[in-house]
């Protein structure tokens, strides 16, 4: 009899006595068995099975859930420490306080978990200890806890290692913010995707804090439309296509079509039209997609393809000035030579090799051209990499 067949099935007859011997035996075993299965079950599936696991449990068998802790999924992670929490005593908060100090990294996960439910103020030294693990698991649990917690000192540190000159120290950062839930940290995190190296890897986490489309009537407006900019950017090799539904990108750029045009939307909307043509033109993108994210795609490519681009052409340029937080994206969309060119007398010596580059690549940089931009660089290392041109 393939038990999981039935844990995972339709008829209650089938999965009510699988959900028990499960949390009764306890069966550990099948447990593991299920968990192997975690890249092969669609995501509701694994809510229904957590759901029927979790009515399985009462005050008399819980504790039979401690047998699993050493079996991480991220799936049952909430079933388990939600219940665990449900019934706890004082002696299972001390079990998972020793969890949370000595276990494995599977235990520390669950209790890091468990303590986003129950407040206990003896978590706090551990939970901080590992809210920047390598486990990712781990380390936003830890993170969620704190936040329970009301812990200031582990937000304001994480909002002092945003100005880190190590870019990936900043990005840990983030992670933390972002599962801490704290919305007073919005400001400090779009200011450091607009100076970060990982800026497309930062702006992949906003929208777990926020929405994008819940900032575009707030002073986040550019904000939010940067991030989404970055975040068009990073698709397919820092970002898998399937988040563009957790991102809303649909009811996105639907709501900046409806919207008076400005440059910022311009060119938001006409890196759209050009990445999901690409997606749609080239089955490779999607050959490994599911059935949902390919009809997104193809709903958004149709949605961009109804608009007369031609409209917002003129807006792009407005945003081709040195201060811009958009000049990097308008430079790559505008193809007028003499436009590239004006940049090459500027303050902002990135952008000036960004237009030699540019103008290279338009087989446009003469030697005047190049002269002129030389001449406005002092930077010994962008000055090496601009003489290669």
């Amino acid at each position: 009899m393939d038990l999981i067949k039935n844990l995972t099935g339709k008829d209650p007859k089938g999965y009510e006595p699988v959900a028990s011997r499960i949390i009764n035996n306890p069966d550990v075993e099948l447990f593991k068995e299920l968990v192997a299965k975690d890249d092969f079950l669609f995501d509701f599936i694994k809510q229904n099975v957590a759901q029927r696991l979790a009515k399985a449990c009462n005050a008399n068998n819980f504790k039979n859930l401690f047998q699993f802790l050493n079996i991480y999924s991220p799936y049952y992670d909430e079933f388990i420490a939600s219940t665990l929490a449900q019934y706890a005593d004082k002696d299972v908060e001390d079990k998972m306080l020793e969890y949370l100090k000595n276990g494995t990294e599977a235990e520390k996960t669950y209790s890091a978990s468990f303590f986003s439910y129950i407040e206990n103020k003896s978590a706090l030294e551990d939970l901080r200890k590992y809210a920047y693990s390598q486990n990712t698991d781990l380390a936003t649990n830890c993170a969620r806890a704190l936040s329970k917690l009301n812990d200031k000192e582990s937000y304001n540190q994480a909002i002092q290692k945003l100005n880190s000159q190590d870019s990936f120290e900043q990005y840990a950062a983030v992670k933390f913010l972002v599962n801490y839930q704290e919305t007073n940290a919005l400001k400090d995190l779009f200011n450091t995707m607009k100076n970060s190296a990982m800026a497309e890897n930062i702006a992949s986490e906003i929208p777990f804090l926020t929405p994008l489309i819940s900032l575009l009537n707030t002073e986040y407006n550019e904000d939010a439309i940067l991030a989404f900019c970055y975040i068009l950017n990073g698709l397919v090799e820092l970002i898998p296509i399937s988040q563009i539904i957790d991102y809303e990108f649909y009811n996105m750029i639907d709501t900046m079509i409806k919207a008076s045009p400005s440059g910022p939307i311009a060119i938001a909307l006409q890196m759209a039209k050009e990445k999901f043509n690409l997606f749609v033109e080239n089955e490779e993108y999607l050959f490994d997609e599911d059935k949902n994210t390919k009809n997104e795609v193809n709903d958004i490519n149709i949605l961009l393809n109804s608009i007369n681009m031609n409209k917002y052409t003129s807006f792009v340029y407005e945003e081709l000035y040195e201060e811009s937080d958009f000049i990097y994206f308008a430079m790559e969309l505008i193809k007028d030579k003499d436009s590239i060119a004006s940049l090459l007398s500027g303050q902002n010596q990135t952008v000036i090799l960004k237009a030699m580059t540019i103008l290279k690549s338009m087989n446009c940089l003469t030697e005047e051209y190049k002269l002129e931009g030389l001449a406005n660089i002092t930077d010994e290392n962008i000055k090496y990499v601009a003489q290669a041109l």
